[in-house]
C-alpha cells in the first residue's frame, strides 16, 4: 500500500467493538494452535510456552475489564496479538504461523455458537419445566379450546400448556442439529488454500473439542451456513415464544380473565391508574421481529458472495449476537414469569360452559347411534341455534326437548353432556384426556448439558 488508510476508513472497517466479545474463543483457539505448532516443531517449545503464558495474561485483562483497546485494533484478533506483542515482544509474531484471520474468525464463531447454543438449550429446558410444572399443578383444570379464536371444544389447560412444551422440544432439536453441522474445525484452512506447514489439524480439533476437521479450505473460510441455521432456528423459536406471549396477553385481559400477571412482571400506565399491562409478554412478542430480521440480514449478505472470504462476512456477527442476546433474555424472563402466573380456573370453566363447547359431543353421540356424522352435525347445529336464541346451555335441554330434533337421543345422552366426560373421551393418542396428559408429563426429557469452550 502506498499510503496509510484514511481515518474514516479505519473506523468504518473496524469490527473490534462488535467482535471483542469473542476474546475468550479467540484466545482458546490461539492456545490450541500454538501448542500444535510446538508439537509439530514448527516453532520452538520455549517460544510456545511464552506465547501461551502471554495469552493467558491477555485473557485475564479482558476478564477483569482492564484490557485497553487502541484505535488501531481493527478486530479482536489484532487486539489480542497487539497486546501479546506488548507483553512478550517479537516472539508473539510466531503465533500467526500457518493461519489466517479468515480461518481464525471462522473458528471463533463456531466456538461462540457452541457455547451460546448450550446456554440457550439450558434456558429452553427451564421454560419447558416451568410450563410442565404449571400444567401438573392444574392438570384437572378445564378450559375451552379455540379455533378461529372461537370456543370449540373443552380441553385440559395442562394439555394446552404442553403443546408449547412440544414446540420448544422441536426448537431444542433444531439447535442441537445446528451444532452437529457447526462441529467442524476450520482452522488450518489458512486464507483460502490451506498451508505449506506440516500442521496437525486433528490435534487442534481434539484440543478444542471438535469431532472432525473441514474437508475443503475454500468452503471452510467462506461457510456461514451454521450461522444461518442458528438464525433460522432462532426465528422459529421466537415465533413459538411469540404465540405463547400472545395467549398470555389475551388470557390476562378483562375479556378472558384466565390468568393474572404478577406485579413484578407488569407495568402501570402513566395516565390510567387502573391499568396493569402485560409488558413482558408484549415485548417477547415484539422481539420476534428482530429475530426474523436478523435471519433475512445474513441471507441477504451471503446471497451474492463469490468464494472465498469477502469483507461482507464481517457483518455476520451483529445479527448473530443480537439474536443470541435476544433469545437469552427472552427465555430467562419467561422461565421466571411462567411459575408466577396466577390462574383463575373458575373463569376458564365458565368460558368452556358458555361457548357451546359440548356441541361436538352431541354430534358424536348421535354418530354412535348409527346416524351419519354429517347428518348428526346438521341436527346438533339446529339444537345450538335454538339454544343460542333462548340463551340456554345444551345441558339445560330435557330429553324430551332433544328428541324433538332426533328420536336417536336417549337417556344416556346425559353422560355425554359434562365437560369432564368430554375431556375423558379424548383418549386417542395425543388427545386431551387426563391419562394422555399424564403420559406427556411423564415423558418430558431432562435438561441437556451445555458444553463450554475449554480454557487451555
Amino acid at each position: 500500500m502506498s499510503e496509510p488508510p484514511h481515518p474514516l476508513v479505519e473506523s468504518f472497517t473496524a469490527s473490534f467493538p462488535v467482535d471483542r466479545r469473542l476474546y475468550a474463543h479467540d484466545i482458546a483457539g490461539s492456545i490450541a494452535h500454538c501448542r500444535m505448532l510446538a508439537r509439530q516443531r514448527i516453532i520452538p517449545r520455549r517460544d510456545a510456552q511464552r506465547i501461551v503464558a502471554g495469552l493467558e495474561r491477555v485473557r485475564h485483562e479482558f476478564e477483569r475489564g482492564t484490557f485497553r483497546a487502541l484505535p488501531s485494533d481493527e478486530d479482536v484478533h489484532m487486539a489480542v496479538e497487539r497486546r501479546l506483542l506488548e507483553l512478550i515482544g517479537p516472539v508473539a509474531g510466531k503465533l500467526h504461523t500457518a493461519r489466517s484471520r479468515n480461518d481464525q474468525i471462522a473458528l471463533d464463531v463456531r466456538l461462540y455458537l457452541r457455547d451460546t447454543v448450550g446456554m440457550l438449550r439450558q434456558l429452553l429446558a427451564r421454560v419447558q419445566r416451568a410450563l410442565a410444572s404449571v400444567a401438573h399443578r392444574h392438570r384437572d383444570t378445564i378450559m375451552p379450546g379455540y379455533t378461529h379464536l372461537q370456543p370449540a371444544q373443552p380441553i385440559l389447560f395442562a394439555h394446552h400448556l404442553l403443546a408449547y412444551v412440544q414446540m420448544l422440544a422441536r426448537d431444542d432439536a433444531r439447535l442441537a442439529d445446528c451444532l452437529r453441522r457447526a462441529d467442524v474445525l476450520p482452522l488450518g484452512s489458512g486464507a483460502l488454500a490451506g498451508t505449506t506447514f506440516p500442521i496437525d489439524r486433528r490435534f487442534v480439533a481434539r484440543q478444542l473439542g471438535f469431532s472432525r476437521v473441514s474437508a475443503n479450505s475454500l468452503d471452510s473460510v467462506s461457510d456461514r451456513d451454521y450461522i444461518v441455521e442458528f438464525l433460522a432456528g432462532a426465528a422459529l423459536l421466537g415465533m413459538h415464544l411469540s404465540r405463547l406471549a400472545e395467549e398470555l396477553v389475551l388470557w390476562s385481559s378483562q375479556e378472558f380473565g384466565f390468568i393474572e400477571f404478577p406485579d413484578a412482571f407488569s407495568t402501570g400506565s402513566s395516565m390510567m391508574p387502573q391499568k396493569k399491562n402485560p409488558d413482558v409478554a408484549e415485548l417477547i412478542r415484539g422481539k420476534t421481529g428482530r429475530l426474523y430480521g436478523n435471519l433475512m440480514t445474513l441471507l441477504t449478505i451471503l446471497k451474492g458472495l463469490p468464494l472465498t472470504y469477502n469483507s461482507d462476512l464481517q457483518e455476520d456477527k451483529a445479527p448473530l449476537f443480537d439474536s443470541a442476546d435476544t433469545l437469552l433474555a427472552v427465555l430467562a424472563v419467561l422461565a421466571e414469569l411462567v411459575p408466577r402466573l396466577r390462574l383463575h380456573p373458575e373463569r376458564m370453566r365458565r368460558a368452556a360452559e358458555k361457548g357451546y363447547t359440548l356441541a361436538t359431543e352431541l354430534a358424536d353421540y348421535l354418530a354412535t347411534k348409527g346416524i351419519p356424522f354429517r347428518q348428526a352435525h346438521e341436527i346438533v347445529g339446529r339444537v345450538v341455534r335454538t339454544a343460542s336464541a333462548a340463551d340456554r346451555r345444551l345441558e339445560d335441554f330435557s330429553l324430551a326437548e332433544l328428541r324433538r330434533f332426533s328420536p336417536a337421543f336417549g337417556p344416556d345422552v346425559r353422560r355425554w353432556l359434562t365437560l369432564e366426560a368430554a375431556v375423558r373421551r379424548r383418549r386417542a393418542p395425543g388427545g386431551t384426556a387426563p391419562r394422555n396428559v399424564e403420559r406427556q408429563l411423564a415423558a418430558l426429557p431432562r435438561a441437556p448439558r451445555g458444553r463450554r469452550t475449554k480454557r487451555r
